[in-house]
């Protein structure tokens, strides 16, 4: 049975589809956009629109941007020789805003996930190879911690060993405000493992 018109449903229907958006989610932020004025309701249609028509990759690291080349890239203060290397744009975005790294991105776009059927072919490496072939002193490969992380930071690490370039990879270990009896192993040996002086 319906409770709702078929336009409210259908909101509510695409709304759902967004990741980490459920049911309720979904619902409240339908019926939220159906009681916005018509011209803030239109000003939010149109941004949706503008951002997907207009914003691509960007040509050197493959982060998102809305011109050929993003920001970070362009700007010759940043540190070009220094690349990192994340999964996503949110993964940059993060590291944006410690406002502590100087260097340039490399946006993956995915992680090698053989249970997903994603292989080194479907992410971004030979980007990363070919960037490789300019002046760069270190790679640092930032994925994330999951089996799925770690299997692309390995495997990006044995490509890149053999050019003689620096290759590191993030600490990962106890979280600040964190209790040590809640944490898993392999945290906490991480964190043993990547312990500095005082």
């Amino acid at each position: 049975m319906e409770y709702y018109s078929s336009h409210i449903s259908k909101l509510i229907e695409e709304l759902g589809r967004l990741p980490g958006i459920g049911p309720k989610s979904a619902q409240r932020l339908a019926f939220h956009i159906v009681s916005l004025p018509k011209d803030q309701a239109v000003v939010l249609a149109d941004a949706i629109r503008d951002a997907r028509e207009n914003i691509r990759y960007c040509s050197v690291c493959g982060t998102l941007t809305d011109a050929e080349t993003c920001p970070i890239c362009a700007d010759p203060a940043r540190n070009h020789r220094q690349i990192m290397v994340v999964e996503n744009s949110r993964d940059l975005a993060a590291y944006e805003k410690t406002q502590k790294y100087e260097g340039v991105y490399h946006v993956l776009q995915g992680a090698i996930s053989p249970m997903l059927g994603i292989g080194p072919d479907d992410i971004r490496l030979k980007e990363l190879m070919q960037r490789l072939q300019g002046d760069v002193d270190e790679v640092i490969i930032a994925t994330n911690s999951s089996l799925e992380g770690e299997t692309t930071a390995m495997y990006i690490s044995r490509l890149i060993k053999p050019t003689g370039i620096l290759v590191t990879r993030i600490a990962s270990g106890v979280p600040v405000g964190g209790d040590l009896e809640y944490i898993d192993e392999v945290t906490l040996l991480r964190a043993l493992d990547g312990r500095t002086e005082l």
